[in-house]
């Protein structure tokens, strides 16, 4: 296999980095191992952030969500190490991950980590008629 997961998450720079816009990155095969039976867990992941003046490539995050799928972790650490880790690549000024887990013994998990820049205020939303 050409393609191996990887936990470099590649950046470039904001296109437009004097106007605050939304990326929404929906990740819908999201794979990893339950740490207490070893069964695989599958969620839906849906980043959404305001970059400031880098962005995550495409590929490189698809590579490094691909590096869950042999590790053991529960869903909440699992969640929140996700999120610190694009942070950290990419400094932007809000962001945040919803994982949805798949139910498992009749439940399901939906876990909501966010990470916003100090300082930083979300601008006044616009309702049109």
């Amino acid at each position: 296999m050409t393609t191996q997961p990887s936990s470099d998450l590649v950046t470039f720079p904001n296109p437009r980095p004097v106007r605050d816009f939304t990326i929404r990155i929906d990740i819908p095969e999201f794979t990893c191992l339950c740490p207490v039976t070893g069964q695989p867990d599958f969620a839906k992941l849906v980043l959404e952030y305001v970059p400031d003046e880098l962005c995550v490539e495409l590929k490189s995050l698809k590579l490094y969500m691909w590096t869950f799928r042999e590790r053991g972790a529960f869903h909440e650490a699992v969640t929140n190490e996700i999120l610190d880790h694009i942070v950290a690549a990419t400094s932007p000024k809000f962001m945040r991950l919803r994982a949805e887990f798949n139910v498992r013994g009749g439940i399901y998990t939906t876990v909501i980590a966010e990470h916003r820049q100090e300082g930083w205020q979300a601008p006044e939303l616009v309702a049109l008629p």
